[in-house]
Protein backbone atom coordinates (compact mmCIF):
# COMPACT_ATOMS: atom_id res chain seq x y z
CA UNK A 1 0.00 0.00 0.00
CA UNK A 2 1.08 3.78 -0.92
CA UNK A 3 1.76 6.45 1.64
CA UNK A 4 -1.13 9.29 1.40
CA UNK A 5 -0.35 12.88 2.43
CA UNK A 6 -3.51 13.64 4.63
CA UNK A 7 -2.70 17.30 5.66
CA UNK A 8 -0.57 20.21 6.90
CA UNK A 9 -0.58 22.62 9.58
CA UNK A 10 2.44 25.20 11.22
CA UNK A 11 4.40 23.82 13.86
CA UNK A 12 5.69 26.12 15.62
CA UNK A 13 8.53 24.59 18.83
CA UNK A 14 11.24 26.16 20.56
CA UNK A 15 13.96 25.36 17.67
CA UNK A 16 12.16 26.35 14.97
CA UNK A 17 8.68 27.14 13.16
CA UNK A 18 8.08 23.57 10.92
CA UNK A 19 5.26 22.78 8.79
CA UNK A 20 4.07 19.30 9.78
CA UNK A 21 2.89 17.24 7.36
CA UNK A 22 0.54 13.80 8.15
CA UNK A 23 0.74 10.88 5.95
CA UNK A 24 -1.00 7.56 6.78
CA UNK A 25 0.80 4.16 5.32
CA UNK A 26 -0.97 0.69 6.37
CA UNK A 27 -3.48 2.77 8.87
CA UNK A 28 -0.26 3.74 10.70
CA UNK A 29 0.64 7.97 10.75
CA UNK A 30 3.54 9.57 10.29
CA UNK A 31 4.72 12.54 10.30
CA UNK A 32 6.87 15.01 8.42
CA UNK A 33 8.28 18.01 9.86
CA UNK A 34 9.60 20.58 7.44
CA UNK A 35 11.65 23.63 7.76
CA UNK A 36 11.52 25.78 4.57
CA UNK A 37 13.38 28.58 4.37
CA UNK A 38 12.06 32.10 5.49
CA UNK A 39 10.64 34.58 3.33
CA UNK A 40 8.55 36.67 5.75
CA UNK A 41 6.42 36.12 8.51
CA UNK A 42 3.42 35.11 7.14
CA UNK A 43 4.87 33.12 4.30
CA UNK A 44 7.43 30.63 3.52
CA UNK A 45 9.66 29.75 0.64
CA UNK A 46 10.19 26.87 -1.58
CA UNK A 47 12.63 24.45 -0.35
CA UNK A 48 15.74 24.29 -2.50
CA UNK A 49 16.52 20.62 -4.09
CA UNK A 50 19.51 21.92 -5.85
CA UNK A 51 20.93 21.43 -2.36
CA UNK A 52 20.95 17.93 -0.34
CA UNK A 53 18.68 17.79 2.34
CA UNK A 54 19.58 18.07 5.90
CA UNK A 55 17.54 15.00 6.93
CA UNK A 56 16.73 13.07 10.35
CA UNK A 57 14.10 9.71 10.19
CA UNK A 58 13.52 9.24 13.75
CA UNK A 59 11.17 6.23 15.37
CA UNK A 60 8.92 7.01 18.10
CA UNK A 61 10.07 6.45 21.69
CA UNK A 62 8.05 7.78 24.45
CA UNK A 63 9.88 7.25 27.01
CA UNK A 64 12.65 8.75 25.35
CA UNK A 65 11.51 11.71 23.47
CA UNK A 66 8.45 12.46 25.70
CA UNK A 67 9.35 11.34 29.72
CA UNK A 68 12.74 11.48 29.06
CA UNK A 69 13.85 8.50 30.13
CA UNK A 70 17.75 7.91 30.21
CA UNK A 71 17.56 4.38 29.00
CA UNK A 72 17.85 5.45 25.62
CA UNK A 73 19.41 8.34 23.44
CA UNK A 74 16.30 8.98 21.47
CA UNK A 75 15.33 11.49 23.24
CA UNK A 76 18.54 13.82 23.24
CA UNK A 77 18.81 12.65 19.59
CA UNK A 78 15.55 13.64 18.17
CA UNK A 79 16.65 17.08 20.13
CA UNK A 80 20.16 17.12 18.52
CA UNK A 81 18.27 16.82 14.99
CA UNK A 82 15.31 19.37 15.54
CA UNK A 83 18.34 22.06 16.71
CA UNK A 84 20.28 21.10 13.61
CA UNK A 85 17.49 21.93 11.41
CA UNK A 86 16.12 25.08 13.59
CA UNK A 87 19.92 26.44 13.05
CA UNK A 88 20.20 25.81 8.92
CA UNK A 89 18.22 27.02 5.80
CA UNK A 90 16.16 24.37 5.36
CA UNK A 91 15.48 20.38 6.66
CA UNK A 92 13.30 17.52 7.09
CA UNK A 93 12.48 15.54 10.10
CA UNK A 94 10.59 12.46 9.19
CA UNK A 95 9.18 10.93 12.57
CA UNK A 96 8.07 7.52 12.18
CA UNK A 97 5.28 6.03 14.47
CA UNK A 98 7.49 2.66 15.13
CA UNK A 99 7.44 2.33 18.55
CA UNK A 100 10.08 0.27 20.32
CA UNK A 101 11.47 -0.51 17.32
CA UNK A 102 8.05 -1.36 15.90
CA UNK A 103 7.14 -3.62 18.22
CA UNK A 104 4.47 -1.26 20.30
CA UNK A 105 4.75 0.44 23.82
CA UNK A 106 3.55 -2.69 26.01
CA UNK A 107 5.61 -5.00 24.25
CA UNK A 108 8.76 -2.68 24.61
CA UNK A 109 7.82 -2.25 28.75
CA UNK A 110 8.28 -6.07 28.72
CA UNK A 111 11.71 -5.82 27.17
CA UNK A 112 12.54 -2.97 29.34
CA UNK A 113 11.77 -5.70 32.09
CA UNK A 114 14.20 -8.79 30.75
CA UNK A 115 16.55 -5.87 30.25
CA UNK A 116 16.21 -5.09 33.89
CA UNK A 117 17.03 -8.99 34.62
CA UNK A 118 20.28 -8.42 32.38
CA UNK A 119 19.18 -9.21 28.81
CA UNK A 120 20.42 -6.88 26.24
CA UNK A 121 17.91 -4.94 24.06
CA UNK A 122 18.59 -7.29 20.70
CA UNK A 123 18.05 -10.38 23.07
CA UNK A 124 14.88 -9.07 24.96
CA UNK A 125 12.92 -8.61 22.02
CA UNK A 126 13.79 -12.11 20.03
CA UNK A 127 12.72 -14.01 23.69
CA UNK A 128 9.42 -12.11 23.38
CA UNK A 129 9.14 -13.38 19.68
CA UNK A 130 9.73 -10.61 17.86
CA UNK A 131 12.94 -9.60 15.67
CA UNK A 132 15.54 -7.59 16.98
CA UNK A 133 14.56 -4.51 15.10
CA UNK A 134 10.58 -5.08 13.63
CA UNK A 135 11.07 -1.38 12.10
CA UNK A 136 9.97 -1.13 8.42
CA UNK A 137 11.30 1.89 6.47
CA UNK A 138 8.71 1.65 3.34
CA UNK A 139 7.15 4.43 3.34
CA UNK A 140 10.56 6.62 3.15
CA UNK A 141 10.68 6.87 -0.57
CA UNK A 142 6.90 8.13 -1.02
CA UNK A 143 7.52 10.99 1.31
CA UNK A 144 10.58 12.07 0.13
CA UNK A 145 8.78 11.70 -3.60
CA UNK A 146 6.13 13.98 -2.19
CA UNK A 147 8.24 16.75 -1.36
CA UNK A 148 10.73 15.93 -4.64
CA UNK A 149 13.74 15.21 -2.59
CA UNK A 150 16.59 12.83 -4.01
CA UNK A 151 19.61 13.82 -1.98
CA UNK A 152 20.09 13.92 1.57
CA UNK A 153 22.71 14.87 4.33
CA UNK A 154 21.11 12.17 6.83
CA UNK A 155 21.72 12.62 10.69
CA UNK A 156 21.91 8.78 11.48
CA UNK A 157 24.28 6.03 13.39
CA UNK A 158 22.05 3.16 11.77
CA UNK A 159 23.26 1.78 8.59
CA UNK A 160 19.77 0.20 7.81
CA UNK A 161 18.47 3.75 7.72
CA UNK A 162 21.09 4.99 4.76
CA UNK A 163 20.50 1.15 3.18
CA UNK A 164 16.42 1.56 3.22
CA UNK A 165 16.55 5.35 2.15
CA UNK A 166 18.90 4.89 -1.22
CA UNK A 167 17.19 1.32 -2.23
CA UNK A 168 14.02 4.22 -2.26
CA UNK A 169 15.80 6.20 -4.88
CA UNK A 170 17.11 9.16 -2.43
CA UNK A 171 20.91 9.65 -2.40
CA UNK A 172 22.79 9.92 0.76
CA UNK A 173 25.13 12.29 -0.14
CA UNK A 174 26.55 12.90 3.72
CA UNK A 175 26.04 10.75 6.88
CA UNK A 176 26.17 12.68 10.35
CA UNK A 177 26.83 11.56 13.03
CA UNK A 178 24.87 11.86 16.10
CA UNK A 179 26.89 11.51 18.97
CA UNK A 180 24.52 12.81 22.19
CA UNK A 181 22.98 11.34 25.49
CA UNK A 182 25.32 9.04 26.64
CA UNK A 183 24.67 8.36 30.56
CA UNK A 184 25.28 5.89 32.75
CA UNK A 185 21.97 4.43 32.54
CA UNK A 186 22.31 3.71 28.86
CA UNK A 187 25.86 2.32 28.49
CA UNK A 188 24.92 -1.57 27.68
CA UNK A 189 22.21 -0.25 25.12
CA UNK A 190 24.98 2.18 23.67
CA UNK A 191 27.54 -1.07 23.83
CA UNK A 192 24.67 -3.45 22.64
CA UNK A 193 24.23 -0.84 19.44
CA UNK A 194 27.28 -1.15 18.11
CA UNK A 195 27.86 -4.80 18.78
CA UNK A 196 24.64 -6.48 17.43
CA UNK A 197 22.40 -3.39 15.48
CA UNK A 198 26.15 -2.50 13.93
CA UNK A 199 25.47 1.60 14.66
CA UNK A 200 28.11 3.85 13.54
Amino acid sequence: MSTQFITEAKLPTEYADFQVHVFEHNGQEHLAMVKYPVTDEKNHGELDLDQPMLTRVHSECLTGDGLFSLRCDCGPQLAFAMKAIGEAEQGLLIYLRQEGRGIGLTEKIKAYQLQDQGVDTFDANVTLGHAPDNRSYAMLGDVFKHFGIKTINLMTNNPEKIAAIEEAGVTVNERIAVKVGHNPHNQAYLQTKLDKFKHL
